[in-house]
């Protein structure tokens, strides 16, 4: 939504919006000139939004996401008042209907995946667009603009390159239509969407029959998509992919690699961010980028000279004694992939994590994997639930899923007692992981820590 909310702004709109809390992004928007309130309050809209007047009303575009509950009383009234309503991901499709656009999908890896292959093309000079569901912490922004765009030229053309992460939530990434699209994973959820794991993959394989031009797939899911096309494959380690990569090694926590492609073996290859779940990212990135033509030294300075997303296991204190990485791991798989990669870099550390689980819903229909994945930890510190769009469920709680754990160390932390909490332990590595309003308690985490 912030891209969008950016992207409209540089297009010379009057933009202005809602959010439930306030954050550092919110505050980067308003430092933006884009006036935002936090409070459900029709009173609060401004008066320019408001408009009877059909002239007037017919040029305001109200953008909403899913996560908005259909209750939200500025919901309703822009709803009864007949505006021009769309949903974000109609208006990404509307966006970039025209232009040569390259979407990442996939319930995991979608972010650092699509922010890598813009990294790569704009490296190369490519000049492209890009909406990222994370800040690139080179560019500092999830939106980045083309050199052909600006308020003077507003609708992108068929020699735009636009970058997109394609979002499976509400099978929002159906409004799309690319010429290229990576598919990273389809393992199951939203199920409050979707109903089972069938379903989640039916919707992707829909998506891919959409795409126009080439369907890059992670291979171990090419079977559970159908798209009538031949997919180009990447994978970290399967060798009967197209690209993969192989004599992988860690050297003072960096990543080491060679990636082979139909036509070639880029040899000393190094990535500017953790995770052997990142270097799998950065083979589709690759896949795309060779396909598009670009050459293997961009390549290479591109992947060398990533610093990563913010909040995609994103370093916040790193020394010998103390590591804090925060993450947005908010589905079991995620959890896996960051803690194992935690185990990887600091073989003999202890690894301490703090999550606070994302939805009553997906905390029910995952209860057991996210319990193995939690008990990966030497500590773990369960955070309460974060709602976001939910009502409770009746039985589902943290305490619920802290039974399930297997660890004995393990213990359920209010948010008023986190910081005291973390002053009793003794740290070595320390993870914090989630999708609500944990970010909110990294900056918080990180003074404490610097200081003790």
């Amino acid at each position: 939504m912030s891209a969008l909310a950016r992207y409209f702004k540089a297009m010379g709109k009057n933009v202005s919006g809602y959010d439930k809390t306030s954050t550092k992004l919110t505050d980067d928007l308003i430092a933006e000139g884009i006036e935002i309130h936090f409070e459900d309050n029709v009173n609060l809209i401004p008066e320019s939004f408001k408009s009877q007047i059909p002239s007037l009303k017919s040029q305001i575009l109200i953008v909403y996401t899913p996560a908005v509950p259909k209750d939200h009383s500025e919901f309703v009234f822009f709803n009864l008042k007949g505006f021009n309503i769309k949903k974000r991901a109609e208006v990404l499709g509307i966006i970039t209907e025209a232009s040569q656009t390259i979407a990442v999908s996939g319930t995991h890896g979608k972010t650092t995946t699509s922010s890598l292959i813009a990294h790569i093309l704009k490296s190369a000079n490519l000049d492209p667009s890009a909406f990222l569901g994370g800040i690139t912490k080179n560019y500092n922004t999830n939106l980045l603009l083309s050199s052909k765009l600006n308020s003077n030229n507003q609708q992108p053309t068929t020699n735009s390159l636009i970058v997109v992460e394609a979002d499976e939530y509400d099978r929002s990434f159906l409004t799309l239509h690319p010429e290229i699209a990576v598919i990273t994973s389809v393992d199951a959820d939203h199920l409050d969407i979707y109903g089972d794991k069938g379903q989640v993959e039916e919707s992707f394989s829909l998506f891919a029959k959409q795409v126009k031009s080439k369907l890059i797939l992670k291979k171990n899911i090419v079977s559970k998509i159908n798209s009538g096309k031949t997919p180009i494959t990447y994978s970290v380690n399967d060798s009967t992919a197209n690209y993969f990569a192989q004599n992988i090694k860690i050297e003072n926590a960096v990543y080491h690699y060679e990636i082979v492609t139909p036509s070639a073996v880029f040899k000393n290859m190094t990535l500017g961010l953790p995770g052997l779940h990142n270097v799998e990212n950065s083979i589709a990135a690759t896949a795309v980028a060779c396909e598009m033509g670009v050459s293997e030294m961009q390549i290479r300075e591109a992947l060398k000279t990533f610093s990563g997303v913010k909040r995609r296991f994103d370093y916040q204190i790193k020394t010998d004694k103390l590591v804090f990485i925060d993450d947005y791991a908010h589905h079991p798989e995620e959890l896996k992939a960051t803690i194992n990669s935690a185990k990887q870099m600091y073989p003999g550390k202890k690894i301490t994590g703090i999550f606070q689980p994302h939805l009553f819903s997906r905390t029910r229909d995952f209860a057991d994997d996210f319990a193995k994945s939690l008990d990966l930890l030497d500590e773990c510190i369960l955070m309460e639930i974060y709602p976001a769009r939910e009502l409770p469920i009746e039985g589902i709680t943290s305490k619920m899923l802290l039974d399930k754990m297997k660890s004995s160390n393990k213990i359920i932390c209010q948010k008023k007692n986190l910081l005291e909490e973390l002053s009793k332990m003794k740290l070595e590595v320390l993870i914090t992981m989630g999708a609500g309003d944990i970010d909110t308690f990294v900056e918080p985490i990180k003074i404490k820590l610097s200081n003790n």
